[in-house]
């Protein structure tokens, strides 16, 4: 084969520009031969940084086109900085080196071009085999390199399920992902039978690395079941596994059909430095559908300790809001102070914060309904209910409002809040004589004049023409006092008739206990009023199960309960470890008294922690300095029914049920004789003559008089 002219010609230029290189530097220093020589190295070296960076195919060649310049400028360079001609003649060598390899290491003008043919026509009978092979790849006009390789691969592969490769395209900055985009071999055939196994066995990738989508019809391009594209992204998928971002993470692990919350995708994950907490917000994918949340497996695919006092979830329609904290945030406390338990004009006060450190506002008079409010307390012992008892108090007394408690059994607490209201007592019978007196006031204040008309009218909050002021009437341990064996009849049935009549006479009913159920004294129609006329709380029940069932009591349809734990205690360290090693677990529990359920009025509970007023300092701070009382017609009205004196006084004689007649006998001064009469109803007593039974109305009023029946 003759030898092209543009080998001969570089050859021809390394032999004589050997001598160059090797004589120039030594005899001729500052001649412009050398500084042309070291710019030409120079741009060599900016082409190997070029071809190095570039993500085409043809680096290595393009590295070695440059090799000579570079080459000739480094011993230019060395030359430069030797005695003479250096030892043993080492310009003259190092010259000579450099001229062999340019001659013998055949030649880089070839490499210039990818496909260099001889200038010498090769064989006549050559050229037919080849345009054979390629008429099937110059088939589609404008297919590149990497959609003619692909098809190549296709083809060997069998052409899989009947279809062609259209276009591959590769994903920027991806040396292995590429989406190829088929069609069904036959003209207007539907695509079948192509798996996700069949696309990744030619191109050598796990099927986990394939995704079949449909092709969305497009100007200027068909769609449809005859058209399909497949996403190849096996580097993806290995970054994806090892370094996820945040959607990434949620879509696998929390979004996925077995995930903490399937069908969701996250919005946005931000960070509060200065209050310790992550939120991720998300939002169903199908608007149609609603939230499932698992917050334990929530946890666990976005790799946070389930910690039920540091993660919360909140839901408002299809979104939903996670809320990890570095530390419980319902451990902290909050004071109570005049400014915030003053009522705005609407009534409503701020009672405690949530989670998220938003304000949670109580009512003290409903004033969309024109009337005033009850009240639904619930919660074990040491939960928070009397602390929740004085901040509601304080915030009525700031309005204006008169305010009585009652209790089963003296304590420090209630004593020190009766400092600041107008009645207080501690015992069944002074809370069954409160209930009766608030029960009569109803008929006293329903005949009230008001001045501007001299009409009666029913109760307006906030209206300065009124001429009595809202009474607010507390029973704590309610159902204690409701199964109290003497009085514990009055105390239900006063109290159901208070809860249904009192609030358009100006007088709410604030029951508080450890249960909202119909056996332990509260009825169904008490708790449906209560329910509907008031912002339930409930405080820790014993166990989270019973504080769920408690709070579902009180709601009309069953929404998410939070939980509150009996102590708020983080995770620290393994818990296997520590059993492995024999250690005890740590004790970092925080108390959750103050933590309450409140359910506002849409029916949505809200885990919030009530304010904290501190019943060792002056509570004087957060009550007006007058204290509120009724007005004196109603004092004298209830003076003229034998209602006001000093609850305190043992029970007077008929004044809940009638006393024995002196043919009776002596039962041992039993004050429960009759079935009949007195003031609030009573009850027969189990000593007593049998009645004769002749009617079914005597046989339902003999079942009435039994005792506990």
């Amino acid at each position: 084969m003759t030898t092209p002219r543009s080998v001969a010609l570089e050859r021809l230029a390394y032999t004589l520009a050997a001598p160059v290189l090797a004589v120039a530097p030594n005899l001729y220093p500052d001649s412009p031969v050398n500084q042309v020589v070291q710019l030409a190295g120079a741009a060599g070296i900016g082409g190997w940084f070029l071809a190095a960076k570039s993500d085409e195919p043809g680096a290595g060649r393009k590295i070695l086109r440059w090799s000579p310049l570079v080459l000739a400028a480094a011993i230019d360079v060395t030359a430069g900085h030797t005695g003479g001609f250096g030892p043993y003649w080492m310009d003259g060598l190092l010259a000579a080196t450099w001229a062999a390899a340019g001659y013998l290491v055949m030649p880089f003008s070839r490499h210039a071009r990818r496909r260099h043919r001889p200038a010498l026509a090769a064989p006549v009978a050559q050229p037919a085999p080849a345009e054979v092979l390629e008429e099937p790849v110059v088939q589609d006009d404008g297919a590149d390199l990497l959609t003619r390789d692909a098809r190549m691969l296709w083809e060997q592969a069998g052409m899989p399920g009947r279809t062609h490769i259209v276009k591959a395209t590769r994903h920027p900055g991806q040396q292995h992902d590429m989406t190829i985009l088929l069609r069904a071999s036959e003209t207007g055939r539907p695509i079948t039978g192509l798996t996700e196994a069949a696309v990744a066995a030619p191109f050598a990738v796990h099927s986990g690395d394939v995704v079949l989508a449909e092709v969305a019809i497009q100007p200027g391009r068909q769609g449809g079941p005859g058209w399909l594209e497949a996403h190849i992204t096996p580097d993806a998928n290995q970054r994806r596994r090892k370094a996820p971002t945040d959607q990434e993470r949620w879509t696998d692990k929390v979004g996925s059909p077995k995930g903490g919350a399937p069908g969701s995708e996250l919005v946005h994950k931000t960070r509060d430095g200065v209050r310790g907490v992550t939120f991720y917000r998300a939002k169903m994918a199908d608007a149609t559908t609603s939230p499932r949340i698992d917050l334990a497996k929530v946890c666990r695919g976005l790799g946070l300790p389930e910690d039920d006092s540091c993660v919360f979830v909140l839901i408002d329609g299809i979104e939903f809001l996670i809320s990890a904290f570095d530390k419980p945030p319902l451990s902290a406390i909050f004071p109570a102070t005049r400014e915030l338990l003053t009522p705005d004009a609407k009534g409503m006060y701020v009672c405690g914060y949530t989670i998220t450190g938003q304000p949670v506002k109580n009512m003290v008079f409903q004033h969309d309904k024109n009337a005033a409010r009850h009240g639904l307390i619930l919660g074990v012992s040491r939960s928070g209910k009397t602390q929740f008892f004085a901040i509601d108090m304080a915030a009525m007394s700031l309005a204006g409002q008169v305010v009585w408690l009652s209790t089963v059994r003296k304590d420090e607490k209630t004593s020190t809040l009766g400092k600041y209201i107008d009645r207080q007592g501690s015992n069944a019978l002074w809370m069954a004589r409160s209930l009766r007196a608030a029960k009569a006031l109803c008929e006293i204040r329903a005949e009230m004049p008001w001045p501007h008309d001299g009409e009666a009218h029913d109760y307006k909050p906030g209206d300065a023409r009124c001429p009595y002021r809202q009474l607010n009437v507390f029973a704590d341990e309610f159902m204690t006092a409701a199964q109290d064996g003497d009085f514990g009849e009055f105390i239900q049935k006063d109290g159901d008739d208070l809860t249904v009549t009192g609030l358009k006479y100006g007088i709410g009913f604030n029951p508080a206990g450890q249960s909202p159920f119909a056996h332990n004294g509260f009825s169904t129609e008490m708790k449906d009023n209560l329910r509907q006329n008031s912002r339930p709380s409930i405080f820790n029940m014993g166990s989270p199960g019973a504080t769920r069932k408690a709070a579902e009591g009180t709601m009309e349809n069953a929404y998410d309960v939070p939980t509150i734990p009996a102590r708020y205690a983080q995770q620290e360290g393994s818990a296997i470890e520590r059993a492995m090693r024999g250690e005890a677990d740590p004790e970092n529990g925080v108390s959750t008294g103050g933590v309450a359920i409140m359910v506002m009025d849409n029916g949505r509970a809200v885990l919030m922690r009530s304010l904290y007023a501190d019943f060792d300092t002056d509570l004087a701070e957060l009550f007006p300095d007058d204290v509120n009382h009724l007005t004196d017609h109603e004092i004298s009205e209830l003076e003229k029914r034998g209602l006001w004196f000093d609850w305190n006084e043992p029970v007077r004689p008929g004044e809940f049920w009638p006393e024995p007649k002196e043919d009776d006998g002596d039962d041992g001064g039993s004050r429960r004789r009759g079935g009949g009469g007195g003031k609030g109803g009573g009850r027969g007593s189990k000593g007593g003559s049998r009645q004769e039974v002749v009617s079914a109305r005597k046989a339902l009023e003999a079942i009435k008089s039994l005792t506990d029946a």
